[in-house]
């Protein structure tokens, strides 16, 4: 299995090679009288907030207007910073609610299937195009698949369109269910100013450190770091320069923290008061604070067992940080990363160990420019507002 994976590298292309690069792998259905451009088209997103929904948005105005997120306990209102649980799923909001199309992203975690179906005969009943976009296959945050497994079972199917990231997300869903999945890449998630500032301030490194981040966070259900730390801890420790950095939220690593994992806090101190790797313990990161962490790293290990599709791979990619990703999931289709086996079955320590040794190796440059990610973001736009018309129209390809 080869470590190096993914689509190739735009990372050292010309911008106008790049610009070109960001379209060639769009699946973009082929115009068939859209409607107009100043007719706008109203769409209905769970959520609008996300910022992947944002950036699915050209930079400058385009002819689709999504509607703001409801706030949970007052519908009628705006929800601001938080819209989870989502109003816009209540079969009650979706059968009086002024919109020409439904697509959802995320949210429907804690909604059941039976509820689901009736949302979506809702939609049916009003002539209501409905499209979903397949992020996760295998939700990270499920120890169990189940309840997740049961809700796709009602939506792909349900759905008149169905988008997804990656081709193996699609060729997955092609098995599972029938369905075509329209392929339309993950935009960026880095401001371009700051990508633009991140990549400059690499350029000035010496290249005496090399830093390798791990991030706990809270542990989703899908992380297994205790799994990865030994060889990470071992191995960094053997690489000229190596510095492993371990992040984590303070309701698992404090004594007093709300999920406090005990091996997991008790090995990390341990291993830092060694000065085997540096341990940082803090709140929930804004974005501003993320971006600087991760554009400090010079490579960024995905702990996940299991999952499908990395907004984080992405914005790593914005920074121009290397990632070491598991053969779970559909990251290799994301974008160039380093890969190691990792899934439900187990870890194969030496792939890790291999990627690790090869990342400092080679630096890899997996970083995109700024010119690339924003033809990127004009070509998916253009996808959404095209596919959103032909759906209106009555000739999507569904």
């Amino acid at each position: 299995m080869p470590l190096l994976s993914g689509p190739e590298s735009p990372s050292h292309a010309t911008q106008a090679t790049q610009a070109t690069q960001a379209t060639q792998h769009l699946r973009v259905p082929t115009p068939r009288a859209p409607l107009s451009t100043t007719e706008p088209i109203t769409v209905a997103s769970v959520p609008s907030g996300h910022v992947y929904v944002r950036h699915l948005a050209p930079e400058a105005h385009g002819a689709v207007v999504r509607l703001p997120d409801p706030d949970p306990d007052t519908p009628d209102r705006p929800a601001g910073a938080r819209w989870w649980p989502p109003v816009m799923l209540r079969p009650e909001w979706a059968r009086t609610a002024d919109f020409d199309v439904f697509h959802v992203h995320f949210g429907f975690d804690a909604v059941d299937p039976a509820e689901l179906t009736e949302f979506t005969e809702v939609l049916r009943g009003r002539g209501k195009p409905f499209v979903l976009t397949v992020h996760d296959l295998r939700n990270p945050h499920h120890e169990d698949r189940a309840a997740h497994d049961a809700q796709l079972d009602v939506l792909v199917p349900a759905a008149d369109a169905v988008v997804t990231l990656t081709s193996g997300a699609a060729a997955e869903i092609a098995r599972r269910w029938g369905r075509e999945a329209l392929v339309l890449p993950h935009p960026h998630v880095v401001p371009f100013s700051t990508m633009e500032a991140a990549q400059e301030r690499r350029g000035w490194r010496t290249g005496e450190t090399f830093r390798v981040g791990l991030h706990v966070k809270s542990l989703r259900a899908s992380m297994d770091p205790m799994a990865l730390l030994p060889t990470l801890v071992e191995t960094v420790a053997q690489i000229p320069g190596g510095v492993l950095q371990v992040n984590g939220h303070r309701d698992v690593l404090d004594p007093d923290g709300a999920r406090r994992d005990e091996s997991l806090a008790a090995y990390l101190h341990d291993q830092a008061d060694a000065g085997r790797l540096e341990l940082h313990v803090h709140d929930f990161l804004d974005d501003d604070a993320l971006w600087d962490y991760l554009a400090a790293l010079d490579v960024s290990v995905l702990p996940y067992r299991f999952g499908t599709h990395s907004g984080w791979l992405e914005a790593c990619r914005d920074l121009g940080t290397a990632v070491v990703a598991p053969t779970c999931g559909h990251y290799a289709d994301q974008g160039p990363v380093l890969s190691y086996a990792h899934d439900e079955a187990g870890l194969d320590e030496a792939s890790l160990a291999s990627a690790l040794r090869r990342a400092h190796a080679e630096r890899p440059a997996e970083g995109v420019s700024v010119a690339w990610r924003r033809a990127q973001r004009a070509a998916v736009a253009s996808a959404h507002e095209q596919l959103y018309s032909e759906l209106l129209s009555g000739r999507a390809d569904s």
